[in-house]
């Protein structure tokens, strides 16, 4: 068996999920784990699916003929690297652009890795103006304490005007 990421991307309508897990069903492959969704008209998504060795090329192929889906498949093989943690990072301020690509980066610089981020823009409650969250995993070095990835952050926090909480998982 050989795990592969897909991912996909299409014009929103019903029956794409479907029509994606039927061809993988079909091809003796596992549907393993997935982010999925409906973006401006647009759906998007990320599958793992583990397949045998000898079905991958006729999956792809059928995956490559699912009509208004752009279907690229990534052969994977996580290594680990040591032990690390992970935390919850919730975020909440008023939009602005680059909130991301500066939360990001001071991570990275950290050697803190983002395993999972979701982000949404919604209209702030009585205050007008728009408000973003964001919800991100983290995964963090060994060695490296939840007061140290709060430290990274917080001069972040104030330099955005954004409240965040980190919590372990």
């Amino acid at each position: 068996m050989a795990t592969f990421v897909l991912t996909v991307l299409g014009d929103d309508r019903p029956g794409l999920v479907s029509a994606l897990s039927a061809t993988i069903t079909a091809h003796g492959a596992s549907w393993e784990r997935s982010q999925l969704a409906q973006l401006a008209g647009k759906f998007a998504g990320i599958v793992v699916v583990r397949v045998p060795d000898d079905r991958h090329d006729a999956l792809v192929a059928e995956l490559a003929a699912l009509e208004g889906l752009q279907v690229a498949t990534e052969r994977s093989e996580r290594v680990v690297t040591g032990e690390t943690s992970f935390f919850l990072l919730e975020l909440l301020g008023d939009d602005r652009p680059g909130i991301v690509a500066e939360i990001s980066s001071a991570l990275a610089e950290a050697g803190v890795s983002i395993e999972e981020l979701t982000t949404d823009v919604r209209e702030a409650p009585h205050a007008g103006g728009m408000l973003f969250e964001a919800r991100a995993l983290l995964d963090v070095p060994a060695g490296a304490t939840q007061d140290d990835v709060q430290a990274v952050l917080e001069g972040l926090a104030d330099e955005l005007m954004v409240e965040l909480r980190l919590s372990e998982q």
